[in-house]
């Protein structure tokens, strides 16, 4: 794809978002980790040193993505990551204990994951004009989160006709295979796609470029805002359990929300100050952080608790990932995205590691005190320049 194909139909974007589901789903099912993980005899800090192994892979494919992008389009290379997502998935299902097998499986997802999650964005650039981005984020990051989040509900509608865990694996591999034919189809018939070799390589001169812009906010939240969902995500199997409560209701809650504001109010949303937007939905994700905490005893208060994080997070990442696009400097939007996806990475694959050993050490509280702190940070960083966006906005207009 190059610019020139800005004018694609809405159907073909459609098809795009629904394979971004497919592929998603195999990520999503690695909220299950912490289950598999338990049925070997392990506990929390086995999960999270295996989660934490993903992110090696995954930022080895941020840093590569933009290389094989440039050698072999972008459409072969996600084609490339969805292979890499089905055998991990399909390595998961299979794999009988922990150890050697279960750690290549987890290299494997990030390196998946990674390619297809950093080059998804740049692809979404290229298909539609700059006006539209944020708007067209919003929708595709809508369908990457469906897809996260029915990973860990087909993991519990197994589990509800007596299967094991790892038939969520099986549908993970599946579903990834789906997907991945889609991209390859996709780079077969589109003769256009060797105009999207252009230079997207992430290098230290346009590294140091990117953040010494306005870019830099919004690409140090998603890294924080990663650690926040990481860490939630991961262990919300052990955070359920710890109240006797059902996991599955923090997906639903959270992913059915998530996804109704991205598709319905996602378009509105865009339409207003994004420092403003950003700031009141950083207050309601830390909220929701402090909620489950401290205001959670039966399922109701759990599912409104997920419903707040969903409408917080879940539209504030789609703020910010314009924001990264939009204000990076001219002529290295493709490479903004590239430092967005890996900060996304370090926090989302990196904290369910230290996660995991509070849990252990401290219990369940111990990585929602952690997780608060986090989320107070983002607030203190959204407050900070929605504040200093207005004053600067009075000094002009005197």
């Amino acid at each position: 794809m190059s610019f020139s194909s800005l004018s694609r139909p809405a159907s073909e974007f459609g098809a795009f978002c629904t394979a971004s589901f497919l592929l998603s789903v195999a990520y999503g099912s690695t909220f299950l980790l912490a289950l598999l993980v338990k049925s070997f005899g392990g506990n929390e800090l086995d999960a999270g040193q295996v989660i934490a192994t993903a992110m090696l892979s995954t930022l080895t494919a941020v840093i590569g993505s933009g290389h094989m992008m440039n050698r072999w389009g972008a459409a072969r290379c996600v084609a490339f990551g969805a292979a890499c997502l089905a055998c991990a998935s399909l390595g998961f299902a299979l794999v009988q204990g922990l150890g050697t097998v279960l750690i290549l499986c987890a290299l494997l997802l990030g390196l998946g994951w990674g390619v297809f999650y950093t080059l998804g964005p740049i692809m979404v650039t290229t298909m539609v004009e700059p006006a539209r981005r944020t708007h067209c984020f919003a929708l595709q990051s809508g369908s990457m989160l469906t897809g996260i989040g029915s990973g860990p509900i087909v993991g519990k509608v197994a589990s509800y006709f007596g299967l094991p865990i790892q038939t969520a694996f099986f549908c993970a591999a599946a579903t990834a295979i789906l997907g991945g034919l889609y991209f390859w189809g996709m780079a077969s018939r589109d003769e256009a796609g060797v105009a999207n070799r252009q230079i997207v390589k992430i290098s230290a001169v346009s590294a140091v470029q990117v953040l010494r812009s306005k870019a830099t906010f919004s690409i140090l939240m998603v890294g924080l805002g990663g650690a926040i969902f990481g860490g939630l995500g991961s262990f919300q199997t052990s955070y359920a359990a710890s109240l006797g409560l059902d996991y599955s209701l923090f997906f639903l809650c959270f992913m059915g929300v998530a996804i109704v504001c991205r598709l319905l109010i996602a378009g509105w949303v865009v339409k207003r100050n994004p420092l403003a937007a950003s700031c009141v939905l950083s207050t309601l994700m830390l909220l929701a952080v402090v909620g489950f905490g401290q205001c959670v005893h039966d399922s109701l208060s759990y599912g409104v608790m997920a419903a707040l994080l969903g409408v917080g997070y879940g539209l504030n990442y789609s703020v910010i990932n314009g924001l990264a696009a939009n204000e990076a400097p001219p002529g290295l939007t493709a490479q903004s995205l590239l430092l967005f996806s890996l900060s996304y990475f370090l926090g989302v694959f990196g904290f369910p590691f230290v996660a995991g050993k509070l849990i252990v050490d401290g219990g369940v509280q111990g990585m929602l005190f952690s997780v608060g702190l986090i989320a107070a940070l983002v607030w203190v960083i959204s407050i900070g320049r929605w504040l200093s966006y207005s004053a600067l906005s009075s000094v002009r207009e005197t």
